[in-house]
């Protein structure tokens, strides 16, 4: 999940992070970056299925008959 992350690097991390941020404000950062995703995921799901919807609404195109090679009568 951390790639080359080893245990030691992720606790250091974690120290940062909570200097930055602080204990108190934790929480509301970890609320924020959840609302986030769960809206991109909303989006992204309702892009996808409007994309679904119009293939399926638009009929296969197919050429008119008289498609073939034309003929000058001059």
């Amino acid at each position: 999940m951390f790639g080359n992350l080893g245990g030691g690097e992720i606790v250091i991390l974690v120290l940062i992070v909570l200097l930055v941020f602080g204990a108190n404000r934790l929480p509301e950062a970890g609320k924020a970056v959840g609302k986030g995703i769960r809206e991109f995921q909303r989006a992204l799901r309702e892009t996808q299925d409007e994309v679904e919807r119009s293939d399926r609404a638009a009929p296969p195109t197919a050429p008119p008959r008289d498609a073939g090679p034309k003929r000058l009568l001059e």
